[in-house]
């Protein structure tokens, strides 16, 4: 007895619908506006062209006036048809034609017309660059933006024209830690240190990376210089502040910084005198380092009150107060206050205005938030380098905008001279 058997179809079916899902989804909106961009750039050119010869296509030269000298107008030359390009723009890819022409020159030569619109050899538009690069910085790899961005560029975006956007981007960031700074008119500065980690000989390692924040005199906060370094040693920070000094920063009138006892040292051997505050936000973690979890709410209530206090007196007596209290109720907790010192309070020898900007490196913190937000589908970022140029790009390129500093009016104020009252 013979039996037949039959393999069952429907994997095979499903398989190639899949294959075939967007291929009738056509939209005749994107058809429509992808043809009148090419027609419009093609305008575009020719008019450019015919700005440059003074004339359109077909058409004499005219003259400019019924002077003696008879002299044409526009530049001498003649057009030798049309060179193919295709550009990459965030409206898809478009395949235009170039006008040619080759113009005369005052020694007798003829030289071809470069487009002022389209450039030499530019495959893409600026947006396009800065659309795959944003994609990029937002924390995926090179396969996934290509994959990303494949249904809005038709495929024509692949792994070699990520990488040279990446190059582009590279370069800029070369030169923008090159870049001078004497006419920078830098008054306060903020400093601060986080880690990140990073292949090195094949192995997952932690680096910090320094961040320079500056305030301009008109209030506008700006990225100053990112260091990746081994640490935030003495040595690590003073890398960083010698080279802004060499790059013609000047002398700032107040520093916020996060604590750290290499970062106070280096400020104290290049800027000796500058106030300096301390991050009240970083103490207030010390503070809760410092007791048992049941004690951080009360720690908490009683350390905000002193800190958001709203006058210079009001800071005073409840820092007395907080003293008094746990250094009966838990020692260790009142020490590390005072260790802080007054540094912890010279926000309140500046106008009340700009207390909420000048207590804490906030402005750090949350660049660092959003940098790692970013980063984090990749555990492990592939260099040292590539860890700064990130968290630069993601300023660089708009991804993250700054306001300007509370109390930006009042920044030409000078501090008081008045530190707090230490006494418990």
């Amino acid at each position: 007895m013979t039996s037949h058997s039959t393999m069952r179809e429907q994997p095979q079916l499903e398989t190639e619908a899949a294959a075939q899902l967007f291929d009738n989804w056509f939209d005749p909106i994107e058809a429509g506006l992808r043809d009148r961009a090419r027609e419009f750039l093609q305008a575009m050119l020719e008019g450019e062209l015919d700005e440059v010869l003074d004339r359109s296509r077909y058409a004499r030269r005219a003259k400019r006036s019924a002077d003696a000298s008879e002299r044409m107008a526009g530049v001498p030359g003649h057009r030798h048809g049309h060179r193919p390009r295709t550009l990459l723009g965030t409206f898809g890819q478009l395949k235009i034609e170039v006008p040619r022409a080759r113009l005369e020159t005052p020694d007798g030569k003829t030289t071809e017309w470069k487009s002022q619109v389209l450039r030499a050899y530019q495959r893409r538009t600026l947006a396009a660059d800065a659309l795959i690069a944003g994609c990029y910085l937002s924390g995926t790899n090179t396969r996934r933006v290509r994959r990303a961005l494949r249904a809005l560029f038709g495929g024509a975006v692949g792994k070699d024209v990520v990488s040279r956007v990446w190059r582009k981007v590279k370069s800029d960031w070369e030169a923008w830690n090159a870049r001078p700074l004497v006419a920078e008119p830098i008054v306060r500065l903020i400093l601060d240190g986080t880690v990140v980690r990073v292949r090195l000989d094949r192995e997952a390692t932690s680096i910090s990376l320094l961040v320079v924040m500056g305030v301009r005199a008109d209030g506008q906060k700006v990225l100053v210089a990112i260091k990746s370094m081994g640490g935030e040693s003495t040595e690590a920070w003073r890398t960083v502040l010698d080279d802004l000094i060499q790059r013609g920063l000047r002398r700032p009138e107040f520093l916020i910084v996060d604590g750290a006892p290499g970062l106070e040292n280096a400020i104290a051997a290049v800027w000796d005198g500058v106030p300096i505050q301390r991050c009240t936000v970083h103490k207030h973690r010390n503070l809760l380092a410092h007791a048992p979890e049941r004690l951080h709410e009360e720690i908490s209530a009683d350390y905000n009150d002193m800190i958001y206090a709203s006058t210079r007196e009001e800071v005073e007596r409840r820092r007395k107060t907080f003293i008094r209290k746990w250094r009966l109720k838990h020692r260790a907790v009142a020490d590390s206050l005072q260790e802080a010192g007054e540094r912890l309070f010279t926000f309140t020898r500046l106008p009340l205005g700009q207390w909420r900007s000048a207590r804490t490196t906030n402005t750090i913190e949350r660049l660092h938030e959003e940098f790692k937000r970013r980063i984090k589908t990749q555990t492990v970022l592939p260099s040292a380098d590539t860890a700064a140029m990130l968290f630069w790009a993601l300023l660089a390129s708009g991804q993250i905008s700054m306001r300007k500093v509370d109390g930006w009016h009042t920044l030409a104020t000078k501090p008081i001279d008045q530190p707090i009252d230490l006494a418990a």
